[in-house]
């Protein structure tokens, strides 16, 4: 989306008149792309599609607040990646396991999930990931599957490129390591 078009539709999502028009476009052009973001990091279709209500109800209510620093697709990301975190922290509580647990729970029910698409090599790509700190799942989630600049990155998770970077590098290497193993 050019800046432009990103400033107009801006516009109309602050506007009383529009907004209930512009809310279903910018709907229509993100909802995809949150979508993988999403279910990058909680696996499970279901799960996503409730995240990913979530985050766009947040947009809807929180429009206003958007002061234009960042892309507003940055934003909705980051509106996205905190409501993911937000739902494995809630549900990993709820179940009374740690984080990481929870992740596993999610990849073991992966090959359950009839909207999983992978082969066995995705299988371990995932199994992988969740072994990575949060960060760097993040990281390697956003760069290697949505292909995001560091620059946007940077935006979202407010980090430095730099600090990115070496998050990329070093969870390249420790999935090789992984995969290598298992």
């Amino acid at each position: 989306m050019y800046v432009t078009e990103e400033s107009n539709l801006l516009e109309q999502l602050k506007s009383n008149s529009n907004k209930e028009t512009a809310f279903r476009e910018l709907v229509s052009l993100y909802k995809e792309r949150l979508y993988w973001h999403i279910r990058n990091i909680v696996k499970s279709h279901d799960d996503t599609d409730d995240v990913l209500q979530n985050t766009f109800i947040k947009v809807y209510k929180n429009i206003h607040n958007f002061n234009g620093d960042s892309k507003l697709y940055s934003w909705m990301y980051r509106i996205a990646t905190n409501e993911s975190l937000t739902f494995i922290k809630k549900r990993a509580k709820q179940l009374q396991i740690t984080n990481e647990e929870f992740q596993q729970f999610a990849i073991d029910n992966l090959k359950a999930d009839v909207y999983f698409e992978g082969d066995q090599i995705q299988y371990k790509l995932q199994q992988a990931i969740t072994t990575l700190p949060e960060k760097q799942q993040l990281v390697f989630n956003m760069k290697y599957f949505q292909d995001i600049k560091y620059k946007d990155m940077s935006q979202i998770l407010e980090t430095s490129e730099g600090a990115l970077k070496a998050s990329y590098h070093i969870a390249v290497k420790k999935i090789e390591a992984y995969l290598s193993n298992n």
